[in-house]
């Protein structure tokens, strides 16, 4: 999220992504390995066609989703925070959703691939969220550790 603003804080927030990624990885493509949704920002290890189309077009949609929400639900403050601090150049639109960018690292290894999947898995413990990360509803842990999910994953190794 553009200035790390808590968005994902609903279910209804966070099944923007989740529907998201499952449309993506049923049409698109998308090979989604693991995922966490915090309230301000999402981490996803993925294998893409073309990652930067992907992610372009995921924030693009996701964006415009999450703006529909917000301006049904009348969540004016939370509007005028995302069109404060939205590029003056970003024309497109009225508010800003996403942070610029994305900072996609390349994996080398098993065992790197591993590493990133046990420190997103492990965001929620950190924050104090849940104790255990398969706890956290909005992640892959669960599918790792109890094989399910609210979003079937491309299991790891």
């Amino acid at each position: 999220m553009v200035e790390w603003i808590p968005v994902f804080t609903s279910a209804l927030y966070g099944s923007v992504i989740t529907d998201s990624l499952r449309f993506c990885r049923e049409k698109k493509g998308l090979l989604l390995h693991a995922y966490v949704i915090m309230d301000t920002h999402i981490h996803l290890i993925i294998t893409a066609p073309d990652i930067t189309d992907f992610m372009r077009d995921f924030k693009s949609f996701t964006g415009k989703k999450i703006v529909d929400l917000l301006e049904s639900e009348n969540k004016s403050w939370l509007l005028k925070r995302l069109e404060f601090f939205k590029k003056e150049y970003k024309i497109e639109s009225l508010h800003q959703i996403w942070q610029e960018g994305f900072h996609p690292q390349m994996i080398l290894s098993e065992e790197m691939l591993q590493q990133k999947a046990e420190y997103l898995h492990h965001n929620p413990v950190r924050r104090g969220l849940v104790s255990l990360p398969e706890h956290w509803v909005y992640s892959s842990a669960s599918n790792y550790s109890q094989g399910t999910g609210i979003i079937e994953v491309d299991r790891l190794g």
